[in-house]
């Protein structure tokens, strides 16, 4: 195989960056588009010069396709995933692969279970700070891990809600800002800092008449005895963006600084926080703390990278960047926030199945689309790197 022949499903939104994505990519070609809206399908289709369609199924069941990415409202995404894996072909979700846990398992077990690649398009990872973060926790400088800190606050008009009946319903989207703006944030704590085994939350719906919520907090607590704190909003401006590791032989903070760009920052403690504790003899001694210079890779970075590398892992065996497996655990955090936002009650994580596919059963029976006129379906410029 000499380059990848894609087909996009969901052409109304994100799926169009795919696309360009996909076109300017050496190694891969665009060969079919889908959506249900059939102006959009054809529209985009004629902009690329290739065929359209409006069932997924048959793009997906198209022999020059050999790959497809998935850009439709997430509730659709497992569906048509596993069709696309089980005909043997590799799949790159948008985020978050899945509204609920169990879809995301069945999503996860038909990828180990075909052998079929399987990403997600957390592009964030990609960015410097970002990369360099990761080096620096997979290398072990942080030690154990005894704290973690995430504050996403960023900003929706109401406009923004009511540009489409199905934007912020349960039946529609699943969740609010846990569920569609903070994946990538949410997805970047567990990456990092691993996923907690309890998950204590509040969720509230503030400053928008919508049904889901707006803002979302919650303590953390992980198996090691760690603890941690997120608050995510939707509610702020100007934003903030901000996530603290601290372990024991090192702390890292990466901020998002006024011009929008992420800034890391390393510390290292020498011998550490508890080995520097127990070798005290001194009452006011502190261990030493120095500010270790970081180095940010000079890589490319977004949607066009995951794609390249995407694209790479099925032709070259490269190791991928966001492995649509990983997809699991920001699911998992987000549903354990809802379920413990919604109830008044603490969470184990891993979240009860079937008992979180209950509560979410019972929420969307009382959940009504909104009356908003014709659905604006318009690619997202601004947020694009939350």
């Amino acid at each position: 195989m000499g380059e990848v022949r894609y087909g996009v499903v969901g052409v109304g939104g994100m799926g169009q960056g795919h696309c360009k994505c996909i076109s300017e990519l050496a190694d891969a070609r665009l060969v079919a588009v889908c959506d249900i809206d059939a102006a959009v399908a054809q529209s985009v289709g004629g902009k690329y010069g290739v065929p359209y369609c409006t069932d997924y199924h048959d793009l997906i069941d198209r022999d020059d396709v050999d790959a497809v990415t998935i850009a439709t409202p997430h509730y659709f995404h497992p569906e048509i995933a596993i069709y696309a894996m089980e005909r043997g072909k590799p799949v790159l979700s948008e985020k978050p692969i899945a509204v609920t846990v169990s879809a995301a398992d069945e999503m996860v077990a038909a990828a180990k279970r075909t052998g079929v690649p399987f990403g997600v398009m957390y592009q964030t990872r990609t960015e410097p700070a970002w990369r360099a973060a990761g080096d620096l926790v997979k290398s072990g400088k942080l030690g154990e891990i005894y704290r973690t800190l995430l504050i996403y606050a960023d900003f929706r008009s109401q406009a923004y809600y009511d540009s489409a009946g199905w934007r912020a319903t349960w039946i529609g989207e699943g969740g609010g800002v846990l569920m569609n703006q903070s994946p990538h944030a949410l997805d970047r704590l567990t990456w990092l800092g691993g996923l907690p085994s309890k998950v204590t939350a509040y969720t509230a719906t503030r400053n928008h008449k919508i049904e889901v919520e707006d803002v979302g907090m919650a303590m953390l607590e992980y198996p090691n005895g760690g603890i941690g704190f997120i608050h995510c909003s939707v509610n702020e401006t100007p934003g903030t963006l901000l996530l603290e590791i601290a372990g024991e032989k090192g702390k890292l903070r990466v901020m998002t600084n006024p011009k929008g760009q992420q800034e890391l920052t390393f510390w290292e403690i020498d011998p550490g926080v508890k080995a520097g504790s127990d070798a005290a003899t001194e009452m006011w001694h502190k261990p030493p703390v120095t500010e270790i210079p970081v180095t940010l890779p000079d890589l490319p970075s977004g949607h066009a990278e995951v794609l390249r590398n995407f694209t790479q892992h099925i032709l070259n065996g490269e190791p991928l960047l966001s492995p649509g497996v990983e997809g699991l655990n920001s699911v998992e955090l987000i549903d354990a926030m809802i379920l413990s936002g919604k109830t008044g009650k603490p969470v184990q994580v891993p979240v009860d199945r079937s008992k979180y596919d209950a509560f979410l059963d019972k929420l969307k029976k009382r959940s009504r689309p909104k009356k908003t006129g014709p659905d604006k379906r318009v690619t997202d410029t601004v947020n694009i790197k939350a």
